[in-house]
């Protein structure tokens, strides 16, 4: 295996982590990770918040706040 580069690397960052890229870019974009330490810095705050933001999705939404929500799209959409 090649190693893909920063470039590459941090432009699929997200698909990677997600798994949502083929195993043979998977796989370097892996092999890159390892050995670029500037690289590995940003894998691992790109993961923090992709594992904060899927807690969050995760969580109910307090009826209070979704009724209000729903409302003021209501509101949005009968202006428009």
């Amino acid at each position: 295996m090649t190693d893909c580069g920063c470039e590459k690397a941090r432009a699929d960052l997200e698909e990677y982590l997600r798994n949502e890229i083929c195993k043979t870019e998977q796989s370097d974009i892996r092999e890159h990770l390892e050995n670029c330490p500037s690289c590995q810095d940003e894998a691992h705050v790109a993961r923090t918040l992709t594992e904060a933001v899927q807690r969050a999705c995760a969580e109910q939404t307090p009826e209070q706040v979704r009724m209000r929500v729903l409302s003021r799209l209501r509101e949005v959409q009968a202006s428009h």
